[in-house]
């Protein structure tokens, strides 16, 4: 009797686990449709006139490739806009300050966590204070700051010491290199390396540098994904600071390119389109990186 109760009793769990699953991966679904229906309208609105972008409006038709379809809006992205140099531009200044950001920060971070010396956690707890600084508050004070700062500039054959960084790439990328959630992030992954590994390099005679080239950063590859998915990011959107820094053409990121469409009359359907442009190289490194990326933020959230 006492053998039949155990065998019915487990037949509820039994049938509970694949509802549990089914109700799991339902609401999964859910989920990315929620988060993922901003891109989808946003891509479909991109191949439609702005007449049937508002008809569709409040209908799943908004979601939907249907109706008056075409590239029309593509076309008309690079006949108002210089869309190619926006975005070359943009790549060239996220991809610098993403190389330089990873040296420099993981160099900070390695000092921080695996060298011995006095104030270090002093110096950990002053980077980490100035997250909640809001960039607002900085930044016509750094205006001033790059407006003075000395560069050599090639004037023939000779170097030339000018003066301010305005309206150049270099104001663009040096200011962002260094960055106090980069290190932390960094730190958090570096401590979690154990300490026995530099030891035995020491023993075969490597110095600090080989330790971080040879033994750290070869165990850092998640980390170093998601610093750089979280440096490219503001990289990519930085739109107040070029427009303080930034008057030529030639030298704006595609974000700033977006103020062009409001000029004049405003075309929904070629905003959406340089929208869709413009989202494309945040998908496609997401979509690379982002198992390193999740692992990462993962045994960062563990340690101490």
């Amino acid at each position: 009797m006492s053998a039949t109760t155990r065998i019915a009793g487990t037949r509820p769990q039994a049938t509970s686990g694949p509802l549990r699953r089914l109700a799991a991966h339902t609401l999964r679904i859910l989920l990315v449709v929620f988060f993922a229906s901003p891109i989808i309208f946003m891509a479909v609105s991109s191949l439609k006139p702005d007449r049937q972008i508002f008809t569709d409006l409040g209908t799943l038709k908004a979601f939907l490739p249907a109706g008056d379809v075409s590239l029309d809006n593509y076309r008309g992205v690079f006949d108002r806009v210089p869309a190619v140099r926006f975005l070359l531009n943009s790549i060239l200044i996220s991809a610098i300050t993403v190389a330089a950001g990873l040296v420099i920060n993981s160099l900070a971070a390695f000092a921080l966590s695996r060298m011995r010396w006095p104030a270090r956690k002093a110096i950990l707890s002053a980077i980490i204070a100035t997250l909640i600084v809001p960039f607002e508050t900085v930044a016509l004070p750094l205006v001033w700051w790059v407006n003075k700062l000395p560069w050599l500039t090639a004037n023939g054959f000779q170097l030339v010491l000018t003066e301010g960084w305005l309206d150049t790439y270099r104001v663009q990328i040096l200011p962002f290199v260094a960055n106090a959630f980069s290190i932390y992030l960094f730190h958090q992954y570096f401590s979690s390396i154990p300490t026995e590994l530099d030891e035995a390099a020491r023993i075969d005679g490597a110095g600090f540098f080989t330790i971080y080239r040879r033994v750290v950063l070869p165990l850092s590859g998640p980390a170093i994904a998601t610093v750089a998915i979280l440096t490219f990011l503001p990289a990519w959107n930085s739109y107040l600071w070029p427009l303080m820094v930034v008057q030529s053409e030639g030298l704006r990121p595609v974000m700033v390119g977006i103020q062009y469409f409001f000029q004049l009359n405003v075309a929904w359907g070629q905003i959406m389109a340089y929208a869709t442009m413009i989202t494309i190289p945040v998908l496609a490194l997401f979509l690379a990186f982002q198992r390193s990326f999740i692992s990462s933020i993962a045994a960062t959230g563990v340690k101490g």
